[in-house]
């Protein structure tokens, strides 16, 4: 099969990780026979310094060509008091605009061999296995008008949150597609006590779920959700919501898991004339500047991104459930980075995608 994949390595451990979970994908190709077209492009704070722009238009030329994009990172702190439209978060919402990517996947699952990585006692994590499915299109992130505006001495900031019915209807329809194949579960998170965004979200995942007689669904507000995470994680199994809340609630389901450089996301949209769904496939951590380029960074949630991307946009499950069975076997080895190794020797980020290469075999 030919792979067609962008890689925007982006910025700090961004470029890193992303050379580890390319590693795993030409071993993965290698493997398996298939052709690999792999091309790289800038996203983030290195396309401002290279191009002045977060988004160059090179870029997105690049990404509506490829079958999936492969991201490692994006942002660096001499941007943090840029305008909007100057940092290099606008890059990463605007690559996700253009292409359409409306639902957000997110594993968390409790390792077994990394039970004691998490703060967490042991009790309440082990077990736990949920995919959380966030809009990623709409909500406070995209809705207009925003802006700050100056009234004389007066200075006003404006947000708006807005969603429309089909909006919510494809983002859950997919929640409960991957409930389906799963432990037929769904729990929709909002906050409709206070927010009329909130009540349509609701109407609408309650009527989506008509279609799909076999899945449960219950709603917990976005509060007691959150809390629910830390008390109950196992109570989960997949859990839909808007931008904003799943970005939050995604975000504390790293302290299940021991590091949020353990965490892959898949962020996918309508299918290509190719018959892949076009995805976006990236770790959920940041940039992380202060250890970029020291060998510290742990790739594992931008290679089990990478068995995202072989399982949602190229159909190849047995070559994903391959990276994921590496990924556990690597784990279970102790050859790990040092956020899930804090004594004793841990591994580099290369070691790490070496170990995982070999694993596969």
């Amino acid at each position: 099969m030919k792979l067609s994949v962008l890689a925007l390595p982006g910025d700090g451990i961004g470029v890193e990780v992303t050379q580890e979970a390319v590693r795993v994908l030409r071993h993965v190709a290698q493997k398996w026979d298939h052709t690999l077209e792999l091309r790289e492009g800038l996203l983030g704070g290195i396309a401002i310094h290279r191009t002045g722009t977060p988004l160059p238009e090179e870029t997105l030329r690049l990404a509506t060509e490829a079958d999936a994009t492969l991201m490692g990172a994006v942002g660096l702190p001499e941007f943090d008091n840029a305008p909007p439209d100057k940092r290099p978060e606008k890059g990463l919402l605007g690559i996700r605009q253009a292409l359409g990517v409306y639902a957000n996947l997110r594993p968390v699952r409790a390792w077994r061999s990394q039970l004691d990585s998490s703060p967490l006692k042991n009790h309440l994590v082990e077990g736990a296995d949920m995919i959380i499915v966030r809009e990623l299109t709409g909500g406070i992130y995209y809705g207009t008008p925003r802006g700050i505006f100056e009234n004389g001495a007066e200075t006003r900031a404006v947000n708006t949150m807005t969603y429309t019915r089909s909006e919510i209807e494809r983002v859950s329809r997919m929640a409960f597609q991957l409930a389906e194949g799963r432990r037929k579960k769904v729990t929709s998170v909002d906050k409709s006590n206070v927010l009329e965004n909130s009540q349509l979200w609701r109407r609408v995942v309650i009527e989506i779920a008509r279609e799909f007689p076999d899945v449960a669904l219950d709603h917990l507000l976005v509060d007691n959700c959150a809390m629910q995470l830390i008390l109950n994680p196992r109570r989960f199994d997949v859990v839909l919501t808007e931008n904003m809340f799943g970005d939050i609630l995604s975000d504390e389901g790293a302290v299940l898991a021991g590091s949020i450089g353990m965490l892959p996301s898949a962020s996918i949209g309508a299918r290509r004339p190719s018959g892949a769904w076009a995805g976006l496939y990236e770790p959920v951590h940041g940039s992380a500047p202060d250890i970029a380029g020291q060998g510290k960074a742990n790739p594992l949630g931008a290679i089990g991104s990478v068995g995202a991307m072989l399982e949602y946009s190229f159909g190849l499950k047995e070559e994903s459930c391959a990276v994921d069975t590496a990924i556990q076997a690597v784990l279970a080895s102790g050859r790990v980075t040092a956020d899930l190794q804090p004594s004793g020797a841990p591994a580099t980020t290369a070691q790490v995608g070496e170990a995982v290469c070999a694993a596969i075999g």
